[in-house]
């Protein structure tokens, strides 16, 4: 164990450590190490020596050892098919066929999947013109491996080089049963054209557009006829074409192809036709091509009309593209109708139409129908006046009020518009049902006045009379129509009718505009110079409102009456008003009240009537408060204008106090200004005014 250890330890080299490691003076590359061994030839071996083969014996000795050699290489390793080949290609040389078939044949058993195996069986066969050999081999091959197009290439290759145009063919025959890749196909089609059968080629072209169907091919096809001058057959492969696709499947290739051979033909029409055809059923990023070729075409060909269709045709592709994406973009359908109204048949229109109205809102919220609902309206408006189909147009307004879900809520004007139809086609009966059914369905303000205007236009008062009564049950705080009832009473003569309506109205509950009724009410009277009774419904007013504007409307009216004393009435109305908003907490509209009043003296008051007003006007004080957040901390102070009333400083006593300050401080000042100038008469300075006691 020991003596091995010693003998292992032996055997490693030992790594020689270098002590200088400073560079070579002389420096030598990898590039002049490889020149040298090149100019020296140290690799290159001598020739071996040539054998002469002088007589039999030696030759068959030579043939002995070759084959020893082969069979050797052969058994040490069988899947090698190159030995094999090498072998074979040997015993040919030495013109021993049958040797090398059945080398040939053993590597077969080998490895019948090698296609170089085959390929190499094959072409010995028929370099040594061996033709039936040759076509049993590539019978087999073809039959083993009948995926392997070179086989196939090949056999057929060589029965046509061998004249046998039927074999040929019968070997295609048999290639196209396994439905091959393209190229086979084309190389069967040439074949038959190389040998002028154009019927036979187009037989194959039949079944090769079914197994491929594919655009290219289906175009070649086409093409391969219009090359022979079978134009109509041509046309019919592309409408073909067409179909077999169809709206699925469109390909602008296809297209372009249909219309440039149109066009070749002359057909300009038709090929406008095919344009127009493929541009309005493919989306517009799949038509580039198809647009650019449809441009050229109508530079080439068209009038102005035409380039302006190509326009037209890539707006509606844009339009069409929005509403795909997004059905309920109400907005892209107005300009999509837009355009197709501008440039299109009716028939296209309602078209259009119908797929927009067809995108009904998902959830039943007005708010969400607000757009959707104009599609209606503007259908129904297109009927009646582009279309001119009364009948069309009834449908489109039935179909859209019965698809409104009015229990939630409605649309007024669709009802409206589809009665004002009905008018102006002269059937009345039909609109006022309609107006009738909106109310019962689903009544409205809206609905209710446009039915009065109606029947107020054709003089119907009674009508109107029992649509008011009905409008007013259904929404007796609406002030408006109380007053346009009252005033339709009064029109009509109705003196005590238009009153009691008034009354009735004043009377209820609750309204939304009282003021503006009781004015309406207060108007009226007047109008009917009934003093007395404007009198009393002023002073029923007050007794529900102490609103300043009342106070100065009434006080206007008495001095408007005419009638003696009215002065001395208006007068005391603004006396009563002033003694009424003593209490009143807005100071603005007392001030309001006084500056009126002032107005009214100034014009119709003697001098000391002025100055007691004067002596009620107030004093505008500037003051401070605190100001607080939304949150309730403090943001500060804020300065604001006060109004102090002579009537109110008398009855606080610190305002009192306040006023005897600032007057004793003012005489301080004024008897200081007399000591320091004693030249001064002293009759020059008067005592002010004594504060109030």
């Amino acid at each position: 164990m020991a003596a091995s250890t010693a003998a292992g330890k032996q055997r490693i080299p030992k790594v020689a450590k270098v002590k200088n490691k400073a560079p070579a003076e002389v420096q030598i590359t990898a590039e002049q190490l490889l020149r040298e061994a090149k100019e020296r030839e140290l690799e290159l071996l001598p020739p071996p020596p040539q054998q002469k083969i002088t007589d039999e014996e030696e030759l068959n000795d030579y043939k002995l050892r070759k084959r020893k050699t082969f069979e050797d290489n052969i058994r040490k390793n069988r899947t090698v098919i190159s030995n094999w080949i090498k072998y074979a290609q040997w015993e040919e040389s030495l013109k021993e066929i049958q040797r090398a078939r059945s080398i040939y044949e053993r590597a077969l058993d080998v490895d019948y999947r090698n296609i170089t195996l085959w390929l190499k069986y094959a072409e010995m066969e028929m370099k040594n013109r061996q033709v039936n050999h040759a076509r049993n081999i590539w019978d087999r091959a073809i039959t083993t491996l009948p995926r392997v197009n070179q086989f196939w290439y090949k056999y057929t290759y060589m029965e046509e080089m061998l004249g046998n145009v039927a074999g040929a063919r019968q070997v295609f025959e048999r290639w196209m049963e396994w439905q091959p890749e393209e190229q086979a196909w084309h190389s069967y089609i040439n074949f038959e054209l190389r040998y002028k059968e154009v019927d036979r080629a187009r037989a194959i072209y039949e079944r090769f557009v079914l197994v491929h169907p594919d655009v290219k091919n289906w175009t070649k096809y086409a093409r391969f006829e219009e090359k022979h001058g079978y134009f109509a057959h041509a046309r019919k492969v592309y409408e073909r074409a067409v179909e077999f696709f169809g709206d699925e499947h469109m390909d602008e290739h296809l297209y372009v192809a249909f219309a440039k051979f149109e066009e070749n033909q002359k057909e300009f029409e038709r090929v406008r036709v095919i344009y127009k055809y493929a541009l309005d059923r493919i989306s517009k990023q799949e038509a580039q091509e198809l647009f650019k070729n449809y441009t050229i075409f109508e530079k080439k060909f068209g009038d102005r009309r035409g380039i302006e269709d190509i326009i037209v045709s890539k707006r509606r592709f844009q339009y069409e593209e929005e509403v795909k994406a997004n059905p309920h973009n109400y907005d892209a359908w107005f300009d999509y109708l837009r355009l197709v109204e501008s440039d299109a048949e009716a028939e296209a229109v309602r078209e259009v139409y119908e797929r927009a109205v067809a995108h009904v809102p998902p959830v039943p919220e007005k708010r969400h129908w607000r757009r959707y609902i104009y599609l209606w309206v503007n259908y129904a408006l297109y009927e009646e006046l582009e279309a001119k189909d009364p009948e069309r147009t009834r449908q489109v307004y039935q179909a859209s009020l019965e698809l409104i879900p009015h229990k939630k809520f409605t649309f007024a004007k669709m009802w409206l518009l589809y009665a004002q139809f009905e008018i102006r086609q002269k059937n009345l009966p039909f609109a006022r049902r309609a107006l009738g059914t909106s109310i019962g369905k689903c009544p409205k303000n809206k609905l209710f006045k446009g039915y009065i205007e109606l029947e107020l236009q054709l003089r119907e008062f009674d009508r109107c009379r029992k649509l008011y009564e009905k409008f007013l049950e259904f929404g007796p705080e609406n002030c408006t129509s109380w007053i346009k009832f009252a005033e339709l009473e009064t029109i009509l003569g109705d003196i005590e009718r238009a009153r009691a309506i008034y009354e009735l109205a004043i009377s209820q509950p609750r309204l939304d505009m009282p003021e503006v009724l009781w004015k309406s009410y207060i108007d009226f009277e007047i109008e009917q110079e009934e003093t007395e009774r404007t009198r009393n419904l002023y002073r029923r007013l007050l007794q529900r409102t102490q609103h300043v504007k009342v106070w100065i409307s009434f006080a206007q009216f008495e001095l408007s009456s005419g009638k003696e004393g009215s002065v001395a009435k208006c007068r005391q109305i603004y006396e009563e008003a002033n003694k009424t908003m003593r209490n009143c907490e807005e100071k603005e509209e007392r001030l309001m009240l006084l500056e009126s009043w002032r107005s009214f003296e100034d014009e119709f008051g003697t001098v000391s009537d002025k100055e007691r007003v004067d002596k009620l006007m107030p004093e505008k004080v500037k003051k401070r408060r605190k100001v607080q957040a939304d949150d309730g901390s403090d943001a500060g102070w804020e300065e604001y204008y006060d109004y102090i009333f002579p009537e109110d400083a008398a009855n606080q006593p610190n305002l009192r106090l306040l006023a005897m300050a600032k007057l004793w401080k003012k005489q301080q000042q004024e008897k200081e200004a007399g000591e320091q100038d004693p030249d001064k008469d002293p009759a020059d300075s008067e005592p002010g005014p004594s504060g109030p006691c």
